[in-house]
């Protein structure tokens, strides 16, 4: 069973290659569970879409393209509505998967890589309706999605991608949709007078300024820096500039760094913003405690 699985990781990734698309097709209640792998495949990184057996004889076999792999699910391998499948996939020349109980069934036999999926006895009490059977399916098809996906190299970042909506996105969003940029950011220069500062502090609202010369990252003021300067200065901290009071070594973070990275960064810092910089440097935003608010992150 560990070979035949492999050889059909190996068999999906050859399609991925290939840019070919995982085709997934079952009847009645295996056709359910091929719905999900479906899902679960093109929800991983490989892209996968449910063929409906019975359709397919009736124009829907055009879904099929050459480079693609087809996974078909029966538990007996004798579904006669896949059974009708074999000759197009065939002639097509794509590869075929099957999940099949019976591994001398006429789909088993015909299929470049059949997969075992059969089970004692059905969890139904006459021992007929597709119950074990199909969850078995189930958890092959997820391990199989799972598997490729590793081997992949599919990364948190691009599930993120591939869910932007809902509770799953907003804990995946990035740095970059979250962040303040552009007009948004506060930013002085080191000559900029304190008043100035506050000015813009106040005005931007992020209870900090960058402090930018030339496009170039020279620090940060925060509300916790005036207030230390208030605190050692007094009246003559007016007298001050940007560049007098700032920190010259502020937290930063990618763009494309994951909300959860920057919340669990500022929390260990014990700080309440991050500015945002490239892989050079430069400023691209500033993201800040309030903008993670309503992400599920906190």
């Amino acid at each position: 069973m560990a070979a035949a699985f492999e050889r059909a990781v190996a068999c999906i990734l050859l399609c991925g290659e290939s840019r070919g698309r995982v085709v997934v097709t079952g009847m009645g209640k295996s056709g359910i569970i091929a719905q999900k792998i479906a899902a679960t495949l093109s929800s991983t990184g490989s892209p996968a879409l449910f063929l409906h057996p019975a359709e397919a004889v009736h124009g829907d076999l055009g879904m099929l393209a050459k480079g693609d792999v087809v996974i078909a699910l029966s538990a007996s391998g004798e579904t006669e509505e896949i059974l009708r499948l074999l000759a197009n996939i065939k002639r097509i020349g794509d590869a075929l998967i099957s999940f099949c109980c019976d591994m001398q069934s006429t789909l088993a036999l015909a299929s470049d890589v059949a997969l075992d999926c059969s089970v004692p006895a059905e969890a139904c009490g006459m021992g007929l309706a597709p119950t074990a059977s199909t969850t078995a399916m189930l958890a092959l098809g997820d391990a199989l999605a799972i598997a490729v996906s590793i081997k992949k190299g599919f990364r948190a970042e691009d599930f993120a991608a591939l869910h932007p909506g809902g509770k799953l996105g907003k804990r995946l969003a990035t740095v970059r949709q979250l962040m303040h940029s552009g007009d948004a950011i506060p930013r002085v220069t080191p000559a900029t007078s304190m008043k100035d500062v506050i000015y813009e502090m106040s005005r931007k609202k992020l209870g900090l300024t960058t402090v930018e010369e030339n496009g170039r990252l020279l620090g940060i003021i925060s509300d916790g820096d005036l207030r230390r300067l208030l605190e050692r200065d007094g009246p003559d901290s007016l007298t001050k500039t940007a560049g007098d009071a700032m920190n010259p070594h502020p937290r930063t973070i990618a763009a494309e760094e994951l909300a959860v990275r920057a919340l669990s960064l500022m929390e260990e810092k014990k700080i309440t913003s991050l500015l945002v910089v490239d892989a050079k440097g430069a400023l691209e935003g500033v993201l800040h405690l309030h903008d993670l608010w309503g992400t599920e992150l906190i």
